[in-house]
């Protein structure tokens, strides 16, 4: 039976608010556009940091943009008490990860891989800087897998010893809210994940 994580999410909201807390939330921020409605519902009860750490980006002046439409976004929905950090760019880590997995398709065993090392990162920098808790935006797409986001972000929780916020952001038209967001703030959406091969696999959908 799969576990209901809004569900989760949403009784870890309830016995918060009821001790009066406001705790606070280190997020892996993918994008702008998959950041967008995470930062509007989330924003009203943790006390938000974004981090920005994506390897898997492999083109660096794409990796820009999106940075800079991340620090745009929280800039023009007003949420002047998150900031956003920025943490290296490695895509050597990424393609180190990548040659294990030779052929393999979107959301197979390589996109695991990289689920696992965007949140390892995020939950060592969440312990390190005191957080009392961390999650990703990844689950917000409808192409991401929010089984395996949690599992790993459980796996995580116990490694460093720092709370994993669970959730599955494309329930309650979450996905929907986002592209309307990204509308109403003209952000910029791109068509592939952000590794060379999604793009790679992107191009090849087009062509047919």
């Amino acid at each position: 039976m799969k576990k209901n994580y809004q569900k989760e999410l949403d009784n870890i909201i309830k016995k918060q608010q009821e001790a009066g807390e406001r705790p606070t939330l280190l997020l892996h921020s993918c994008c702008a556009p998959c950041s967008s409605y995470v930062l509007e519902y989330l924003s009203q009860f943790f006390q938000i940091t974004l981090f920005y750490y994506n390897p898997n980006i492999t083109d660096q002046a794409e990796y820009e943009k999106r940075i800079e439409e991340v620090k745009r976004l929280v800039k023009e929905m007003g949420l002047s008490d998150i900031s956003v950090l920025e943490g290296a760019y490695e895509p050597e880590k990424f393609f180190s990860m990548a040659k294990k997995w030779p052929g393999e398709k979107e959301g197979g065993k390589r996109c695991y891989d990289c689920y696992r090392m965007r949140l390892d990162e995020t939950a060592k920098e969440a312990k390190e800087r005191n957080f009392d808790y961390f999650s990703t935006t990844l689950s917000i797409s409808p192409h991401k897998n929010a089984e395996w986001l949690n599992e790993i972000g459980k796996e995580m929780e116990e490694q460093y010893e720092i709370a994993h916020l669970p959730a599955d952001f494309k329930k309650r038209n979450g996905y929907k809210r986002s592209i309307e967001l990204s509308s109403l703030y003209q952000l910029y959406r791109q068509d592939y994940c952000g590794c060379i091969f999604s793009r790679q696999e992107r191009e090849e959908e087009k062509k047919k």
